[in-house]
Order: C-alpha cells, then sequence, then structure tokens
C-alpha cells in the first residue's frame, strides 16, 4: 500500500509544500473530489475518516483529472499552476520529484 496512487500523490505534496493538488475521481459511478496538501488527502465532497491512515483515495478510483494549484487552497479563488492533468502528466512529475 505504501506505493499506492493515493500515497504517491501524498509524498509528492510533501516535497512541494507550496502545491495544492485537486483531484477528480469517479468511484464506482461516483464524482468526487480530493484535496491533497502537506502529505495529507481529504474528500470535498463527501465525510473523510479522522484516522489518516485510511485512505482517502482509494486504489479502484479512476483518475479524472489533477489541477495544480497555488497553496494555500481557496475554493473562491483558486490559483492554478495547470489544470486537467491526466495521470499519464501527473507521473512524470511525481518521477521528476522522486516519488
Amino acid at each position: 500500500m505504501n506505493n499506492s496512487i493515493g500515497k504517491r500523490l501524498e509524498q509528492y505534496t510533501v516535497k512541494r509544500p507550496q502545491e495544492v493538488l485537486v483531484v477528480t475521481v469517479e468511484v464506482d459511478g461516483e464524482l468526487d473530489q480530493i484535496a491533497i496538501f502537506k502529505g495529507f488527502s481529504s474528500s470535498l465532497m463527501r465525510p473523510t475518516a479522522f484516522d489518516p491512515e485510511v485512505p482517502v483515495l482509494s486504489d479502484n478510483a479512476k483518475i479524472l483529472t489533477i489541477d495544480r494549484l497555488v497553496s494555500p487552497y481557496n475554493p473562491q479563488s483558486p490559483r492554478y499552476i495547470e489544470q486537467d492533468l491526466t495521470w499519464d502528466n501527473m507521473q512524470a512529475l511525481l518521477l521528476e520529484v522522486g516519488v
């Protein structure tokens, strides 16, 4: 589980604390948005478990898009670095930072 997509994205934000990732996913036919910042994930659309060991981004989630934003994240006035990245695009960034 240490190499799950969610853990890799969390590690990316540990190495780039000036960024927030907003990941749009589909899980069992339902949309969700997950904010990832400084190594922690939280759903923006549904309850998040109190236990940080419970993954917010499940392994069966289909990543639709990933947005990179400047921290701190303000949903009323987001400052985008990049929008609508695919998982393939994001993997290149993960490799760049060694995740």
